[in-house]
């Protein structure tokens, strides 16, 4: 008979590369979601989505008319104004600016991705909030949810459509 013999191999240490710090952001910034009394006890929420982008949005009905992203005021999470006149956009086109507030959380995607997300979800709790501004959402194209995603790659190709270059000889 024969015997097998189990070699005990020790695990590899695996070097773990340390992360950066993340940048000192000021306490002025960072704002705590409010809670259901602060928010005078009625808010309307919705879900947006873009891409591989999720924002979870709940809107109410505030004179400070803030808008916090994942803890942060939106203009720290968003540095190009790009992406923060499309987060404003529905609300500025239903003249709401400055009697909302909104507290997004938002996972997945990319920054511009994410601030799409984030319209899409404001724009459905603006509904919710007000059926007749139904009209100028649809218009604006704020409730239409952008279908595109990235195709994937298919197999023969690098890429989802590029072809291996054609040599002749």
């Amino acid at each position: 008979m024969e015997e097998t013999k189990e070699k005990k191999v020790a695990p590899k240490k695996v070097a773990v590369a340390t992360t950066a710090k993340p940048k000192a952001v000021s306490k002025d910034a960072v704002a705590q979601p409010k809670t259901l009394q602060e928010m005078g006890g009625e808010f309307y929420r919705a879900v947006g989505r873009r891409k591989c982008a999720v924002a979870r949005v709940r809107i109410w009905r505030d004179e400070a008319s803030t808008i916090i992203v994942n803890g942060m005021d939106f203009k720290l999470y968003f540095p190009i104004l790009e992406d923060q006149m499309k987060i404003e956009s529905s609300l500025k086109t239903t003249d709401n600016r400055a009697a909302m507030s909104v507290s997004v959380k938002v996972l997945g995607g990319g920054i511009h991705g994410q601030a799409d997300a984030i319209r899409h979800g404001i724009s459905r709790a603006l509904l919710a909030y007000n059926p007749e501004l139904r009209k100028t959402l649809r218009t604006g194209g704020f409730l239409t949810r952008d279908p595109r995603i990235k195709e994937r790659k298919k197999p023969g190709l690098k890429g989802a459509r590029r072809a291996p270059q054609f040599a002749k000889r």
